[in-house]
């Protein structure tokens, strides 16, 4: 079964049947909201909606390792994350649809591993590639499969939040080499990894990134809000089609 971290409201998974909520508890609190367990063409899923039942959480506010943890809790076999983000190149614009490869990480203060316990042991885990290779592919080819036009790799810039970023700081993130910012991939996907549940996610670009495009002045809120809820409709279609081909990856 895999799971769908998803930002917020079920109804925008459009083909997502319903069976059942269940509220969890983990040594690390509650997770964002209660698991959703469904069926996408019919197949199995688990659904956290991130920012809680009705976008309520920030995202320097979310509880990264309970959220993990009850996934992890639920034997979830990989993960397919949802995440809006700005564009920081001419050809990520808004609409664009992206699977990133590649991480770096500028929030803090956030509880950012399991491993912050005295137990005498210091664990190191590879993250190399923070994203699982497979379930990359497995989203391209379908995505090629249903015609969904799709960019194949990007790195991922994770700003801390809740603010949008200056032009300065978009410009620091181009430098490093950064395609898209956002402000919840981390750290989410490290969290993930230390479980060794395979990760992978779907980015959608609603905006150029501060100081870019029509966004040289000013980001556009209610243009964020609108392209987000435009390439859901795709994304549900992605989502099901990599979820009902899943056995022939």
């Amino acid at each position: 079964m895999f799971a769908i971290i998803a930002r917020s409201r079920p109804a925008s998974l459009a083909g997502l049947t319903i069976e059942r909520r269940v509220h969890v508890d983990t040594p690390y609190g509650r997770p964002s909201a209660p698991l959703i367990y469904g069926a996408i063409a019919g197949k199995s899923v688990v659904v956290l909606l991130r920012h809680g039942d009705d976008h309520e959480i920030a995202p320097h506010r979310v509880n990264y390792r309970a959220n993990i943890q009850a996934l992890y809790d639920a034997g979830v076999e990989g993960i397919v994350a949802i995440a809006t983000v700005g564009g920081m190149r001419d050809h990520l614009g808004p609409g664009t649809l992206l699977i990133p490869d590649q991480v770096i990480d500028y929030t803090s203060g956030r509880a950012h591993t399991f491993y912050d316990t005295d137990d005498g042991t210091a664990h190191h885990v590879d993250f190399t590639w923070p994203f699982s290779e497979n379930i990359r592919r497995r989203l391209l080819t379908s995505a090629r499969n249903a015609g969904i036009r799709i960019e194949d790799g990007g790195c991922y810039g994770c700003a801390n939040g809740p603010r949008l970023e200056s032009a300065a700081e978009i410009r620091r993130m181009q430098r490093d080499g950064c395609d898209v910012v956002g402000m919840t991939g981390m750290p989410e996907i490290a969290l993930a990894r230390e479980k060794g549940i395979p990760y992978g996610a779907i980015n959608i670009v609603v905006n150029f990134a501060a100081g870019l495009g029509d966004s040289a002045q000013a980001v556009a809120h209610d243009q964020l809000l609108e392209y987000g809820r435009t390439a859901m409709v795709t994304v549900a279609r992605l989502l099901a089609t990599f979820i009902e081909n899943k056995e022939k990856a």
